[in-house]
């Protein structure tokens, strides 16, 4: 009896008038036909779970790929071997009529050959076709029947090589996959291939779907899918009509009526009892591996690694997380589907299924996931114990975020119940920055302790606590609270208390610096970062390497401290942490030094990028202050003055008492800068800053008065250390001596400066100086001082003349003459009209009308405005 054909089953799906076209996808499959391919692939296999559009995308590509095409759509019945073959034959005569006839007839025999007989004959017939040509299964999965996959694998093994197959499914087929893939002779399409990207999710919803969603919105929904085409198309119908777009996209979950629906009908249902009992009970796991499934069922009759491997080919949106097939999770939608099932449907057993896979984790040295499962369902024993992490607290691991989530959620009687959860409450939120808060909960802490003879675990609280107060100075820059705190701390702390000893230790050597004391804090950091680098604490390694950058900047070793920065960029991770802008900030300085202003540019940018996420510190002001100073050395004086403008409103805030001195040295330079050197030496009489005195009394044309602050403060950085401020020394020293017509003197100074910043090759200290600097390295020059080096300066120094000359504010109307000029340059080195006239060889009354020209030239009316003016026009 013949078997009757449903002609139905052997319709190609025409193309959907607003498909998403997928010319990547396209290409793929283009790339496996054989003609292309040369002996190229015999098989397309697309397999991924329900939804993800591969029907859709097949109907779309034969429409363009211009070959004749066999399609049998398959459904259970099929599983029948004379009747999956009849089917097969009818699928091809649509593409070579007449083939396979003689098969029909002898399939209608009351004892058929066998299978393998007749496919014999049947590949014959089909080597007789003088074209190329396409057989597509879809729908493959609908089978299960082993002689009907055994009969698909011979015709794979034997088929001619004008025939391609492509198989649609959502489980692998039991066809010998693996075989195809090592002889090349496999093309393959997953999930993770089929899932729409970005920009095809927009073009769906927005296009196909006429939405008119925002980018955010369409980002949400994709992100929350993860690109599975029948969660975007369900939550696209949802979203037709409704006002509020936005509030849906952010309650989309696997619990919309829609995805459920379609998930527990499409993909849970169509499963054996045992396998959805395993679906709902693993769901409380991120991620998923066999010993770790075994542990959680505590069911003997189940393998957790054969049951993943099943779910893996069967599609059943699981995920795999590494290529050896150990590590998976479930799709977000299909993870919260099994969640909500699981709550209701077997709420009694969902605590012991945390706390199974807790202790899993725990044994297995995976702290941070076994905390997460006692919180999960609120442990607090036990998430207490593990949150102590074994001697490393997990806050010092970078758990501070879900350890947050988790306090947040306790009443305040089970914190009183726990006070080492309040300290860690305070620890947590300053890690996160949120330095606000802190106090109280440290306060909380201290109220819930006993008061009389406390026992050592008490004292080690205490320690901590004092160690948190110590680290909230330091955001402070407080240097006598951080001493009093730290040192508090060491006295209460255990000794076998590392990771809070080690952060004492950093506090202490951070005051150290704050007081100037760059040689015991150098000695802190090291004893910091050994320690903490023994014990795996990652932030205080961050801290100290940052610490011991910061100390190797200072001692002008730029190439060794521009390594150490990187290496803490490194440890502050991709995203970084915000404190990684001091790593930023420290390699902005450096680039700088080196001339590198788009660097330094680059690095400042990033730096304040960063340290707009930290509140109540001061990193954004210091970011702010050297994009000042860059822009004056790029010549924006109009934009260094608007920053600092932003700036000086927020300076009486205490956290930003340490960059007041260098918000005054910048604003000191941009006034001189701008000739306004009244205000320049009103600054430098209000803030005891050296430099900036020196500076002034230069421009004034008391080069003594400079001379005498700078020799003090040099012996000031030598005795402390500070080989950064002395190099300024130096340098403005050699200036003053040249100013002193002691040009001798001046180029000993000026070499021993040279000496100093020549190994790592500073260029832009000696270039901010102008063309007083440059005159002086020329002398240098000529003495045969350090002749590469000086020559670099120079080269640079020149390079600044076009941008000196724009950022003239007041352009000269009549210039002056070269006599002028000669004149000009004797009258700031100090010299009386007197003296000019006796070097010069003029008259005294020449001299005094060579003074009185270049005052109306200069538009000033003394001597110290005549000099200041003309170093700001760079005429001197």
């Amino acid at each position: 009896m013949s078997t009757p054909i449903l002609v139905t089953k052997l319709y190609i799906p025409p193309p959907r008038s607003n498909a998403v076209p997928r010319p990547r996808l396209a290409a793929r499959l283009n790339a496996g036909l054989r003609q292309e391919q040369g002996a190229g692939h015999k098989l397309t296999l697309i397999s991924a779970a329900a939804g993800f559009g591969k029907t859709a995308l097949l109907s779309e590509w034969i429409a363009d790929c211009h070959l004749p095409v066999a399609w049998l759509a398959l459904d259970e019945e099929d599983g029948n071997p004379v009747r999956f073959l009849a089917y097969l034959i009818a699928a091809l005569q649509t593409v070579a009529p007449g083939v396979g006839a003689g098969v029909l007839t002898a399939l209608q025999a009351p004892q058929p050959p066998a299978q393998e007989a007749l496919l014999t004959v049947l590949l014959h017939e089909l080597a007789a076709i003088p074209h190329d040509f396409l057989l597509v299964l879809d729908d493959y999965h609908a089978l299960d029947a082993p002689p009907v996959d055994q009969s698909l694998a011979f015709l794979l093994d034997y088929m001619p090589p004008q025939m391609h197959l492509v198989i649609a499914t959502r489980e692998d087929p039991p066809l010998p996959l693996a075989r195809l893939r090592a002889r090349d002779q496999l093309t393959e399409l997953r999930a993770a291939d089929l899932r729409f990207t970005p920009d095809e999710a927009a073009e769906f919803l927005n296009q196909a779907m006429a939405l008119d969603l925002s980018a955010a919105q369409v980002a949400a929904l994709e992100a929350r899918t993860e690109g599975w085409i029948a969660g975007l198309h369900l939550a696209a119908l949802s979203l037709q009509g409704r006002a509020d777009k936005t509030g849906f996209v952010a309650a989309f979950s696997g619990s919309h009526r829609f995805v459920l629906d379609y998930l527990v009908e499409e993909v849970l249902h169509r499963q054996p009892a045992g396998v959805q009992d395993f679906l709902l009970r693993t769901a409380i796991l991120d991620r998923l591996c066999g010993p770790l499934c075994e542990a959680v069922l505590q069911d003997t009759a189940v393998s957790g690694q054969e049951t993943l491997a099943y779910l893996e080919r069967a599609n059943l949106f699981l995920i795999p997380l590494d290529n050896e097939r150990r590590w998976y999770r479930y799709h977000h939608l299909f993870g919260e589907l099994l969640r909500q099932r699981l709550h209701q449907q077997q709420p009694d057993v969902v605590t012991d299924l945390h706390i199974r896979a807790s202790a899993w984790y725990e044994a297995h040295d995976l702290e941070l996931e076994a905390f997460h499962h006692a919180a999960a369902v609120n442990d607090v024993t036990r998430a207490e114990r593990l949150l102590e992490g074994r001697g490393m607290p997990l806050l010092f691991r970078g758990a501070a975020q879900p350890v947050l989530r988790w306090l947040a959620s306790l009443p305040t009687a089970v914190l009183d119940a726990h006070p080492a959860l309040w300290v860690t409450y305070a620890s947590a939120l300053l890690f996160i920055q949120q330095v606000a808060g802190v106090e109280e909960k440290l306060k909380a802490a201290e109220a819930v302790l006993p008061n009389d003879a406390p026992d050592a675990k008490v004292r080690d609280l205490i320690g901590h606590i004092a160690v948190i107060r110590a680290t909230v100075a330091v955001t402070r820059h407080d240097a006598e609270r951080i001493m009093v705190q730290a040192q508090r701390a060491l006295s209460y702390l255990h000794l076998h208390n590392l990771p809070v000893r080690t952060a004492a230790t950093w506090a202490l050597g951070y005051a150290s610096f704050l007081q100037g004391d760059r040689a015991t804090a150098a000695q802190a950091y090291r004893e910091a970062l050994a320690a903490s680098e023994t014990i795996g604490h990652f932030i205080i390694v961050l801290m100290s390497t940052l610490g011991v950058g910061e100390i190797q900047e200072g001692e002008n070793r730029l190439h060794l401290a521009a390594e150490t920065y990187r290496h803490a960029l490194a440890l502050a991770g991709d995203p970084p942490l915000p404190v990684a802008c001091a790593a930023h900030l420290g390699l902005a300085r450096i680039h700088y030094a080196w001339n590198d202003l788009e660097m330094a540019l680059q690095h400042g940018q990033q730096s304040r990028q960063l340290a707009r996420q930290i509140e109540n510190t001061d990193r954004l002001a210091a970011a702010d202050l050297f994009l000042a100073r860059l822009m004056l050395a790029r010549g924006d004086a109009a934009g260094a003055a608007a920053l600092l403008g932003h700036i000086e409103p927020q300076l009486h805030q205490p956290h930003l008492a340490l960059q007041r001195p260098e918000f005054t040295a910048v604003q000191l330079l941009l006034t001189l800068r701008q000739g306004n050197l009244a205000a320049a030496a009103a600054l430098a009489q209000t803030h005891d800053l050296p430099l900036s005195r020196a500076r002034v009394a230069l421009a004034q044309g008391d080069p003594a008065a400079a001379l005498a602050t700078l020799v003090a403060y040099r012996r000031q950085t030598e005795a402390r250390g500070w080989a950064d401020e002395r190099l300024k020394a130096l340098i403005l020293q050699a200036l003053a001596h040249q100013e002193l017509g002691e040009r001798e003197t001046a180029v000993a100074v000026l070499t021993e400066a040279l000496t100093l910043t020549a190994p790592d090759g500073l260029i832009r200290p000696f270039v901010d100086e102008g063309p007083p600097l440059a005159r002086l390295l020329a002398a240098a020059a000529a003495s045969s001082v350090m002749p590469d080096y000086v020559r670099t300066l120079l080269a640079a120094a020149a390079a600044e003349r076009p941008a000196d000359e724009n950022r003239t504010q007041q352009p000269l109307i009549e210039p002056l003459s070269e006599r002028e000029l000669e004149v000009l340059h004797l009258v700031a080195q100090g010299l009386s009209n007197r003296q000019i006239a006796a070097r010069l060889v003029l008259a005294l009354d020449t001299v005094k009308g060579h003074n009185r020209r270049i005052y109306e030239k200069l538009q000033v009316q003394r001597r110290t405005e005549a000099v200041a003016r003309a170093r700001a026009l760079g005429l001197i």
